[in-house]
């Protein structure tokens, strides 16, 4: 492509991340090439300077910088190349798979599987999603996103009118979503809301390594520049004495590290979490971490449990269960928490 590209999103355009829009109009091009474009101002949205996670809607206009044809040699970016698709990784992302129609398909997201691409992330999903088209002449479309090491349910559009739909579910906060962690200790109350606002601590080095989520007193939301109102929405399960405890979780609004965050701040790091319950954050109950030692897993106890939204063509209620990870379980099995003796909907039951 030769000269400065401006694209104006059209009315039927879903809102989405950018680097996304740009790899699905020029697959070609890797995703460390999109990111370092966006770094150095030559990709624009509105005129103003972006980063490739920027989200990106109808009636914005994105400037494309010169880019290389399809048939043209791309310079490799350090790590900025996919790999390709590989027998194992079809079988594992199909494997993955726990409802499919004509319309949406949903997965069991794997622990350590990423949602989507980055600078030093060339397995994920959005790549692996490929191998899930079953006929269609198009991968199906992300329309939320998990955490690195946080399993479960996560859905995918298989056509562009339900990818809108679903999309504005989750913005509009039409779905329920319900979380399943073994966290460290156990909370005063068995049930609760905790609505500690939510702020963006910068991490150091050039990709912002360690960034994290800092909690601020609702009373000085509105007084800390960035701060966002959250609420989540918890109820106690199980506890092993006063050690640890399975906490189902919901989060009525959806911000970024928000249930880690959330836990940690109580007291109650999620078992695993060494970004929010290291050394470095108060334990009430004792002076434990977030591991619990032992024979137990060291990986993030955390797991998108149950997933309800309406179906984006029938309009009919539609609720999705996974099954724990293979290191949750094992856990569940020591601690003797058997995984029939939750409620159905344990926060409205709380």
């Amino acid at each position: 492509m030769t000269g400065v590209l401006t694209v104006t999103l059209g009315s039927e355009e879903v809102e989405q991340r950018l680097d996304r829009w740009l790899r699905r109009r020029f697959p070609h091009i890797p995703q460390a090439r999109i990111e370092k474009l966006c770094r150095k101002g030559e990709i624009r949205v509105d005129g103003s300077r972006v980063r490739a996670a920027t989200r990106v809607g109808p009636g914005q206009a994105i400037r494309v910088p010169p880019l290389p044809d399809a048939n043209e040699r791309i310079l490799k970016d350090r790590g900025s190349e996919r790999n390709p698709l590989s027998d194992a990784d079809a079988r594992l992302i199909r494997a993955s798979v726990i409802y499919r129609d004509d319309d949406l398909l949903a997965i069991n997201k794997p622990p350590g599987l990423p949602t989507q691409g980055g600078s030093r992330q060339v397995r994920h999903v959005d790549g692996l999603s490929e191998a899930l088209r079953f006929g269609f002449s198009e991968k199906p479309r992300l329309v939320h996103r998990l955490d690195k090491d946080t399993s479960g349910v996560l859905l995918l559009a298989r056509t562009r009118s339900a990818a809108a739909a679903m999309a504005d579910a989750f913005r509009s906060r039409e779905t329920r979503k319900i979380y399943w962690a073994a966290v460290a200790g156990v909370p005063r109350s068995p049930n609760g809301s905790v609505k500690y606002g939510l702020v963006k601590s910068p991490g150091h080095g050039k990709a912002g390594e360690a960034e994290k989520m800092l909690c601020i007193q609702p009373s000085q939301i509105g007084l800390t520049p960035g701060a966002k109102h959250a609420v989540t929405d918890y109820a106690v399960l199980a506890r092993l004495s006063r050690r640890a405890s399975w906490v189902a979780m919901e989060p009525v609004t959806g911000r970024t590290h928000q249930l880690r965050a959330h836990m940690a701040e109580l007291g109650h790091p999620i078992i695993g979490d060494g970004k929010y319950g290291g050394s470095g954050h108060g334990i009430e109950h004792g002076d434990w971490g977030p591991y619990l030692g032992g024979g137990f897993s060291r990986k993030l106890h955390l797991h998108a449990r149950m997933l309800s939204i309406a179906h984006p063509v029938t309009g009919e209620a539609l609720t999705l269960v996974a099954p724990l990870p293979d290191h949750m379980l094992r856990t569940w099995r020591m601690l003797d928490w058997c995984v029939q003796d939750a409620p159905d909907d344990p926060i409205g039951t709380a």
